[in-house]
């Protein structure tokens, strides 16, 4: 039987690749020196997803969360491009913006996050195109519209839980940010747009519009 050693370098790399993220450091990095040498390369951190961790532990307190991404992003070395992490807080938002100058695609539904602190660092995220901040109940007008502010090549964002004035937020969006091609806040139930400013959200490539209920006793 050959030795791990003997395996094309990249067959590894695309083992541990299907493995979930957090269990590649708590368990894979212990298997071999060969896997272990793949944990260690901060290339191999490029795309954090904690998501399945998540499941897995629904109840995590923020400061697990917070440590568990600030522990990751140590391991990309800021190379890291895309995090998906669900209930992140404060000060984890706050390392990874100041260690993602490579992120392009920022996750975080469910998030801690508060206005205060994205006004604070969303300048650190201006290379962000990517981004999903539903169901961040912290995150109102005024932190959408500091992302909206400095992320201006922004392509495609998802926001479903309505923020107050979500009118002026979308039209602030649309004027900053050219580049958008995708916007999804269809979970922004039963907040009717402007004609004029509808219009406008259709002529994206993607275009999900806030749904309607009408209940009925």
């Amino acid at each position: 039987m050959g030795k791990w050693v003997d395996l094309d370098p990249d067959i590894p790399s695309l083992i541990l690749l299907r493995i979930p993220t957090h269990q590649r450091v708590s368990t894979a990095s212990l298997v071999c020196k060969s896997w272990l040498s793949c944990v260690l390369d901060p290339f191999f951190w490029s795309d954090i997803d904690l998501l399945d961790w998540y499941r897995r532990h629904p109840y995590l307190k923020i400061k697990y969360v917070d440590s568990t991404v600030r522990k990751l992003i140590r391991c990309s070395k800021g190379t890291f491009r895309r995090l998906f992490s669900v209930r992140i807080g404060d000060a984890g938002f706050a390392f990874t913006a100041n260690c993602g100058r490579c992120l392009k695609v920022l996750e975080i539904p469910m998030s801690e996050v508060n206005d205060k602190t994205v006004v604070k660092f969303a300048e650190s995220l201006a290379s962000l195109t990517v981004s999903n901040i539903s169901y961040c109940s912290k995150i109102t007008q005024v932190g959408i519209e500091a992302f909206g502010k400095n992320c201006k090549s922004w392509t495609q964002l998802k926001r479903n839980m309505p923020p107050r004035a979500l009118e002026s937020v979308v039209g602030a969006i649309l004027a900053n940010c050219k580049a958008l091609t995708h916007l999804e806040i269809h979970g922004c139930l039963n907040v009717k747009l402007e004609t004029e400013l509808e219009d406008r959200c259709r002529q994206l490539f993607a275009f999900r519009r806030p749904l309607s209920f009408h209940w009925q006793g």
